[in-house]
Protein backbone atom coordinates (compact mmCIF):
# COMPACT_ATOMS: atom_id res chain seq x y z
CA UNK A 1 0.00 0.00 0.00
CA UNK A 2 1.08 3.28 -0.65
CA UNK A 3 1.45 5.41 2.64
CA UNK A 4 0.01 8.15 0.47
CA UNK A 5 -3.24 6.57 0.06
CA UNK A 6 -3.37 5.55 3.52
CA UNK A 7 -7.05 6.66 5.31
CA UNK A 8 -6.14 9.80 7.33
CA UNK A 9 -8.05 11.67 9.79
CA UNK A 10 -7.25 15.38 11.51
CA UNK A 11 -6.54 14.97 15.36
CA UNK A 12 -10.57 16.80 15.87
CA UNK A 13 -11.96 14.29 13.63
CA UNK A 14 -10.32 11.28 16.82
CA UNK A 15 -13.34 11.45 18.79
CA UNK A 16 -12.49 11.45 22.76
CA UNK A 17 -13.92 8.13 23.25
CA UNK A 18 -11.96 6.47 20.28
CA UNK A 19 -9.22 4.09 20.42
CA UNK A 20 -6.26 6.12 19.30
CA UNK A 21 -2.89 3.80 19.39
CA UNK A 22 0.33 5.34 20.14
CA UNK A 23 3.53 3.04 18.29
CA UNK A 24 6.02 5.81 19.59
CA UNK A 25 8.89 4.40 21.48
CA UNK A 26 8.31 3.96 25.39
CA UNK A 27 10.35 7.33 26.41
CA UNK A 28 8.00 9.64 23.50
CA UNK A 29 4.86 7.98 25.27
CA UNK A 30 6.19 8.87 29.23
CA UNK A 31 6.73 12.48 27.97
CA UNK A 32 2.98 12.99 27.32
CA UNK A 33 0.69 11.00 25.42
CA UNK A 34 -3.14 11.04 25.03
CA UNK A 35 -5.48 10.21 28.01
CA UNK A 36 -6.40 6.59 27.81
CA UNK A 37 -4.33 5.28 24.81
CA UNK A 38 -2.88 2.13 23.89
CA UNK A 39 0.81 2.29 23.74
CA UNK A 40 2.57 -0.23 21.89
CA UNK A 41 5.75 1.05 20.08
CA UNK A 42 6.05 0.34 16.18
CA UNK A 43 8.35 -2.92 16.54
CA UNK A 44 5.96 -4.92 18.71
CA UNK A 45 2.15 -3.98 16.82
CA UNK A 46 3.27 -7.24 14.62
CA UNK A 47 3.40 -9.44 17.55
CA UNK A 48 0.40 -7.93 20.06
CA UNK A 49 -2.31 -7.12 16.81
CA UNK A 50 -4.33 -9.35 18.74
CA UNK A 51 -4.22 -6.96 21.38
CA UNK A 52 -5.14 -4.35 19.01
CA UNK A 53 -7.89 -6.18 17.17
CA UNK A 54 -9.66 -6.97 21.23
CA UNK A 55 -10.14 -3.14 21.64
CA UNK A 56 -11.61 -1.98 18.35
CA UNK A 57 -14.85 -1.19 18.94
CA UNK A 58 -17.59 0.48 16.67
CA UNK A 59 -15.26 2.95 14.89
CA UNK A 60 -11.63 2.66 13.37
CA UNK A 61 -8.37 2.65 15.10
CA UNK A 62 -6.86 5.94 15.20
CA UNK A 63 -3.08 5.02 14.60
CA UNK A 64 -0.53 7.79 15.99
CA UNK A 65 2.86 8.76 16.26
CA UNK A 66 5.08 12.03 16.85
CA UNK A 67 4.12 13.59 13.24
CA UNK A 68 2.65 10.83 11.02
CA UNK A 69 5.25 8.92 9.56
CA UNK A 70 5.52 5.97 11.79
CA UNK A 71 1.87 5.61 12.18
CA UNK A 72 1.15 5.97 8.19
CA UNK A 73 3.19 2.48 8.00
CA UNK A 74 1.30 0.91 10.71
CA UNK A 75 -2.17 1.68 9.55
CA UNK A 76 -1.15 0.05 6.48
CA UNK A 77 -0.24 -2.84 8.03
CA UNK A 78 -3.18 -3.11 10.22
CA UNK A 79 -5.65 -2.24 6.94
CA UNK A 80 -3.99 -5.41 5.03
CA UNK A 81 -4.68 -7.23 7.67
CA UNK A 82 -8.18 -6.00 7.81
CA UNK A 83 -8.28 -3.90 10.43
CA UNK A 84 -10.30 -0.33 10.54
CA UNK A 85 -7.65 2.11 11.19
CA UNK A 86 -6.76 5.49 10.28
CA UNK A 87 -3.87 7.61 10.08
CA UNK A 88 -3.64 10.60 12.26
CA UNK A 89 -2.72 13.64 10.56
CA UNK A 90 0.18 15.68 11.94
CA UNK A 91 0.59 12.94 14.88
CA UNK A 92 0.93 14.02 18.93
CA UNK A 93 2.59 17.66 17.34
CA UNK A 94 -0.54 18.62 15.73
CA UNK A 95 -2.82 16.69 18.96
CA UNK A 96 -0.60 19.34 21.42
CA UNK A 97 -1.16 21.76 19.20
CA UNK A 98 -5.05 21.56 18.85
CA UNK A 99 -5.09 21.79 22.70
CA UNK A 100 -5.58 17.98 22.71
CA UNK A 101 -5.43 16.86 26.66
CA UNK A 102 -2.01 15.28 27.31
CA UNK A 103 -0.92 13.21 29.98
CA UNK A 104 2.25 12.16 31.52
CA UNK A 105 4.50 9.52 33.68
CA UNK A 106 5.68 12.51 36.22
CA UNK A 107 6.56 15.82 34.27
CA UNK A 108 4.39 18.56 32.90
CA UNK A 109 3.40 17.01 29.56
CA UNK A 110 5.03 17.82 26.01
CA UNK A 111 5.97 16.03 23.01
CA UNK A 112 9.24 14.83 21.80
Amino acid sequence: MNFAQVPTVTVDAVPADGLLLDVREPEEWAAGHAEGALHIPMGEVIARRTEIEERVGDGPVHVVCRSGGRSAQVTAYLAQQGVDAVNVDGGMVAWEAAGRPLAADGEPPRVL
